[in-house]
């Protein structure tokens, strides 16, 4: 099943939890851009594998993370 998954990326705190639980590794910390708090944020790449499981939006202890089912 395809995924989508947003974040509200002002809210990130850079933990990187997310991370780490994903089981097809596409949560990234986009070291590109900073937050308003300062911190790299989460993100995906090649949205295409997501599989909709919402590990990341589960372990996020600030809830930033939306988990889409397509």
């Amino acid at each position: 099943m395809a995924g989508k998954v947003t974040f509200d990326e002002d809210r990130c705190k850079g933990c990187e939890l997310c991370t780490l639980v994903c089981p097809v590794n596409i949560v990234i910390m986009d070291k590109d851009r900073i937050n308003i708090k300062g911190y790299h944020p989460a993100t995906v790449k090649e949205m295409e594998k997501c599989t909709a499981c919402a590990a990341c939006a589960r372990i996020c202890p600030d809830s930033v993370i939306t988990v889409e089912r397509l």
